[in-house]
């Protein structure tokens, strides 16, 4: 008897380790995907478009808001246009996954977009995103695909 419960403990204890541990791996995962998202951010806000399209994988996609698909970083860089002074181009991770595996992952949450309009007024421009991510053969994580779809303002006072 007792060492039928000692071996029942012993299973036990290694199950939830094991447990333990892929929470650990799913927690550095989320944490990585997020940090990558601050970076993206930061390059993106001090260096415009350039700076976000460095993020991207060079066989890249962009499911863009009411336009067709882009595939490729070159061809993506050319949809995107240039980014004059007035654009900026923001962004809040609300969640972020990795992939057991822990190559792949995924984030989505809000951002917002600033610009000039035609008329020369300012325009700005929310919606929802979700970026995959990909971990590449040198050990850099790049954009597989990203979407963005636009969205109402949200309400004033709310976190976007």
């Amino acid at each position: 008897m007792k060492n039928s419960l000692l071996a029942l403990l012993l299973v036990l204890g290694i199950g939830a380790s094991g447990f333990v541990g892929k929470a650990k791996a799913a927690a550095d995962g989320s944490a990585k995907l997020m940090q990558l998202e601050a970076d993206f951010a930061k390059a993106t806000a001090e260096h415009g478009v350039e700076g976000f399209i460095s993020y991207f994988a060079d066989d890249a996609v962009d499911l863009p808001d009411r336009g067709p698909i882009v595939s490729g970083k070159e061809n993506i860089r050319k949809s995107l246009g240039t980014w004059g002074p007035d654009v900026s181009l923001s962004w809040t991770p609300v969640h972020a996954e990795m992939a057991a595996s822990g190559d792949l992952g995924y984030t989505y949450g809000t951002y917002v977009y600033k610009a000039k309009g035609q008329d020369g007024k300012p325009v700005t421009g929310n919606g929802k995103y979700t970026t995959i991510w990909k971990k590449q053969k040198d050990g850099s994580w790049k954009v597989i695909l990203d979407m963005g779809n636009s969205s109402p303002p949200p309400p004033a006072g709310a976190a976007r």
